[in-house]
């Protein structure tokens, strides 16, 4: 299918069920910003623009892809990272404090936005689908740097667009510091490394292939045969034996890992989506949904100059949709079609590999408090013993959030909060019922929502719990959090700073762009 084909197909109807009303006309009547605020003096200003362009990734043919460009206006030197030979990128590197104005041009041939994937920022620089623009258009961002020091990043949010535009390579880093990480002995520079996960498959001509498996495929979610690290294929870390600390964002349309190394050495998390942890966590494995980021701190000074190893992504249960061609009924269907076997979302990978390339001295040791936590007390929370239930299921073939579908500019009594409060969200994956095929639909959904950071107080075991009960990172300060089908997760979120339409949604990009995607508003 072509892409503009596709991208026709992908806008899905709007109408959602009953129970929501639409937003006062003075919000639903916005226009983009195009000049800015005269009266809004920026720290760093950056010119950024998504434009078509052809790459090398596999040996022959470039592929055809789209990325982001950016140029440095004002601002300090470094505070662009380009990757070279990649889609990926560019790394934008603020500081906490910093005001910020990024002037956004759209050079590719759909409409689009920008969404800052994890910032506390005001509703016009949120991303809102309501806000995109043509090709040949221009929109203003301008916003303070409120977040503690992590690793965030960015991407496009367009209503029904949004899987096919980041598939085709749309996405960027964007790397906060503070004076609190400044203060810790990391791994800086060349031992401070970005590791994007996304996986793509390509045909025979080198070009991106995308949703060929029609509706089943969208409902389960894409899922490419090849992994991609950073943009490149069969992607190998040379390092030293020294500490590095590995940045990693699953930045997939649905895919989940299951992280581990391949000679069993275990993974000390440092940071998740919002930042530092407390103090070090270690693991035997870590479970990664799309969207989520971990902070690894990895420590090869033991290991000798020609030793390899490999971080893998273990097989694991409960996400591949059985009723919807996943599991053994998908690779059978695959093979029908002459597409060989189709991916499962669980199946083992490899996904990069590291090579010992020299020895050096080191001498960081692990930092054994990385940062202070403001812990949320639920007793505080204005609804403590009636959580605002958000259930995620598939009805009438449709994924839907509490039996509703994302509608512009609407919202539903039940999403409307109260500015300077502080809420519990109980959000469960109603996953579980009968599938087309007599199979039993498990569909994962990792769960993101806007303009905050929030903190895990309970979650429930689901389906293949037993397979990935201990690689969850519930501490410290999440955007996004990742529900197993029967899973139930109760989140405490701090509504303050900005009034105004945010968005709620599994991130799963194909379930987005299908509709399983809401507003809420803050009101003062």
């Amino acid at each position: 299918m072509k892409r503009r084909e596709f991208i026709k197909k992908a806008a899905v109807g709007s109408a959602g069920l009953a129970g929501s009303f639409l937003l006062p006309k003075f919000l639903r009547d916005e226009k983009p910003i195009s000049m800015g605020n005269p009266n809004f003096q920026p720290d760093v200003e950056i010119e950024l623009t998504a434009l078509e362009s052809e790459i090398p990734i596999l040996p022959g043919k470039y592929t055809k892809v789209w990325k982001y460009r950016a140029k440095l206006v004002k601002g300090p030197p470094g505070t662009i990272q380009e990757l070279k030979n990649t889609y990926i990128g560019p790394i934008f590197r603020f500081k906490k404090g910093q005001k910020v104005r990024i002037i956004f041009y759209n050079h590719i041939p759909d409409k689009t936005i920008v969404h800052w994937h994890g910032l506390h920022v005001p509703q016009e620089a949120d991303g809102h689908p309501r806000f995109v623009i043509k090709k040949g258009q221009r929109y203003v961002y301008e916003f303070e740097i409120k977040n503690r020091a992590g690793t965030y990043w960015f991407h496009p949010h367009p209503h029904g667009r949004t899987g096919p535009q980041v598939y085709m390579g749309l996405a960027g880093l964007l790397l906060i510091t503070d004076e609190e990480e400044n203060s810790l002995p990391l791994p800086r520079e060349e031992f401070d490394v970005p590791i994007v996960i996304q996986d793509r498959t390509f045909n025979g001509r080198n070009q991106l292939v995308y949703l060929m498996g029609g509706m089943m495929e969208r409902m389960r979610g894409f899922l490419g045969e090849q992994i991609l690290v950073n943009g490149q294929p069969n992607f190998t870390l040379n390092v030293s034996t020294s500490v590095y600390r590995l940045r990693v964002l699953n930045g997939s349309n649905s895919r989940i890992y299951k992280l581990a190394w391949s000679n069993g050495m275990p993974l000390t998390v440092i940071g998740t989506d919002g930042g530092l942890l407390e103090k070090p966590i270690t693991k035997n494995y870590i479970m990664l949904g799309p969207a989520e980021r971990v902070d690894l701190w990895v420590d090869f000074t033991n290991l000798n100059p020609g030793d390899e190893l490999v971080l893998k992504s273990l097989a694991f249960s409960g996400a591949a949709t059985g009723g919807m061609g996943g599991g053994m009924m998908g690779r059978d269907r695959g093979r029908r079609m002459g597409r060989g076997n189709v991916p499962d979302n669980g199946e083992e990978l490899d996904v990069l590999r590291v090579k010992i390339t020299r020895r050096v001295k080191n001498s960081l040791k692990l930092p054994e408090k990385l940062s202070r936590i403001e812990h949320y007390n639920l007793g505080e929370a204005v609804n403590k013993n009636s959580p605002r239930t958000f259930r995620f299921e598939m009805r009438r073939m449709r994924p839907t959030i509490n039996g509703r579908t994302f509608q512009m500019t609407a919202v539903a009594k039940d999403e409307i909060v109260k500015l300077n409060t502080l809420e519990v969200w109980e959000l469960v994956n109603a996953s579980g019922g009968m599938g087309m095929m007599g199979g039993m639909m498990q569909m994962p959904h990792p769960v993101h929502i806007h303009g905050l950071q929030f903190q895990v107080i309970e979650r429930t075991p689901s389906i293949g719990w037993e397979t990935i009960r201990d690689g969850f990172i519930d501490s410290g300060w999440k955007d996004t959090v990742l529900l197993m089908p029967g899973m139930r997760v109760k989140v405490l979120m701090k509504f303050e700073d900005f009034t105004g339409l945010y968005l709620y949604h599994c991130h799963n990009l194909e379930h987005e762009d299908l509709g399983m995607m809401r507003n809420y508003l803050v009101k003062a």
